[in-house]
């Protein structure tokens, strides 16, 4: 994917995306996956502003968390399981999990045309004559805005700008459902549908309240009540209570040595909202390796931009030697970001998130995610 496109909507180059599996330098094998995960970590906080990591791996079965770092230099306070951080747009695959099972539940199909579903007539929604599709906004070929409101996209140009958290928590303030259908209005479809990728927070949004429609609940109950009965996860959550505030992890927005305010709350959150914490995650880890029939659905390739690259419900679908078919999102907000792997041929999970946002924060979890990778290679070759 293309890194220029928005950290804060966690989009990275599709060619970045295909070379992130492939290994990056000739590296030993760890003997055991815990010991390539301490590799992994230490790697990775030898990077310049990294403070701390926290890393889930499920491989056959077995689960494996690893903490490391401090949230803050010099405080001594290290991440641990009961830490709550944001996994920014990883948020997306949960939708596009959930649209699945709608789905297969005969609630929705692919092809319905988004405007069947919201509050009042949308005749922008179109190119051509041909409407915005449930399946365009899933795959990110809608050719919609990457954020909505549409100054919001002009904030993420400057990134790394110090200013830049705090415009985006102006940009939202106040900003709900009523405002996004206003802005909604505005959004020119460039066309063509179903072909460019064009990476749209502001299309996931649109799926969770699809998602709202055809269930009639909030996004935010929909998913929780699903991700707790399919996968047993309890502490995952769009909106953080009073009580829970001091869990959520601190973290650092580009070079500011100064901790950074989280991300603002967009309208259903189902973009880039989720907070978890990583034993949560290793669980979302196991439902995405298990033969669920949701799951299942949402592996689907819908759109193939190359041989090697494709995507599903949200879930952009490498394939290489070392890995062959697997299943990989990226998140990022302002002060985090994280990874997360689904490769199949292993039977092997990947979670992986630092409290720091930059620039070359995606491209040091690349590189520092070899040894693992590397590990379960040399495994898999000596059975």
């Amino acid at each position: 994917m293309v890194r220029k496109m928005t950290k804060l909507a966690a989009s990275i180059t599709v060619m970045t995306l295909l070379l992130a599996a492939c290994k990056p330098a000739a590296t030993a094998p760890a003997h055991d996956i815990p010991a390539a995960m301490r590799q992994t970590a230490t790697t990775l906080l030898q990077s310049t502003l990294l403070h701390a990591t926290s890393i889930a791996v499920v491989y056959r079965g077995k689960e494996f968390v690893l903490h490391q770092g401090e949230l803050e230099t010099g405080k001594g306070n290290p991440p641990n399981d009961t830490t709550l951080y944001e996994i920014g747009s990883v948020s997306k695959t949960f939708a596009g999990l959930l649209l699945a099972n709608a789905v297969l539940d005969g609630k929705a199909a692919l092809d319905d045309p988004i405007q069947q579903y919201l509050p009042e007539a949308y005749p922008n929604l179109q190119w051509q004559g041909r409407p915005v599709l449930l399946r365009h906004l899933i795959t990110h070929t809608s050719t919609m805005p990457g954020m909505l409101p549409l100054q919001v996209n002009a904030i993420l140009q400057d990134f790394t700008a110090h200013a830049t958290p705090a415009k985006l928590n102006a940009a939202y303030a106040n900003y709900g459902q009523q405002q996004f259908w206003q802005d909604l209005h505005a959004v020119s479809i460039k066309g063509p549908l179903g072909e460019d990728y064009a990476y749209s927070s502001a299309g996931t949004e649109l799926i969770a309240h699809t998602l709202e429609t055809i269930y009639a609940m909030p996004y935010e109950v929909l998913l929780t009540q699903f991700i707790a009965r399919e996968a047993g996860m309890h502490d995952t959550r769009l909106k953080i209570a009073a009580g829970d505030s001091d869990r959520l992890a601190p973290g650092y927005h580009s070079d500011n040595p100064v901790v950074t305010t989280p991300m603002p709350q967009l309208p259903w959150g189902a973009a880039g909202n989720l907070k978890s914490t990583v034993p949560d995650m290793a669980k979302y880890l196991r439902l995405q390796l298990s033969a669920h029939r949701a799951v299942v659905e949402s592996h689907k390739p819908l759109v193939r931009f190359q041989d090697d690259f494709s995507i599903g419900y949200f879930w952009n679908i490498g394939s290489n030697r070392q890995l062959g078919t697997h299943y990989v999102h990226h998140g990022g907000v302002p002060r985090a970001q994280s990874y997360a792997w689904i490769v199949p041929q292993y039977q092997l999970g990947i979670f992986i998130i630092t409290n720091q946002s930059g620039d070359a924060t995606a491209g040091a979890m690349e590189s520092a995610l070899a040894p693992i990778f590397d590990t379960v290679e040399s495994m898999e070759s000596a059975k």
